[in-house]
């Protein structure tokens, strides 16, 4: 199974908080230690941790990534 990117996230937090909300409406993003080296973690480049799903789901989960980092981002909350 292919998988693309389809956000950078600077915050390790944010992160698991968008992979969780992405499985909890039907998404398979890819955990940060799938795919790697045994008991190397994946580690931050320059953009931060990457968002990763299947080639399948990239147009829906993109379209609930962005709602989920914009609404997080809020400061009126």
């Amino acid at each position: 199974m292919k998988f693309e990117t389809i956000a950078q996230v600077r915050d390790a937090n944010v992160a698991r908080i968008v992979r969780v909300a992405l499985r909890a409406h039907g998404f398979h993003p890819l955990e940060p230690g799938d795919g790697g080296l045994p008991g190397v973690p994946n580690l931050f480049g320059p953009e931060g941790e990457g968002i990763d799903v299947p080639e399948s789901e990239v147009a829906d989960a993109t379209l609930l990534v962005g709602e989920l980092l914009k609404d997080m981002n809020r400061t009126d909350t």
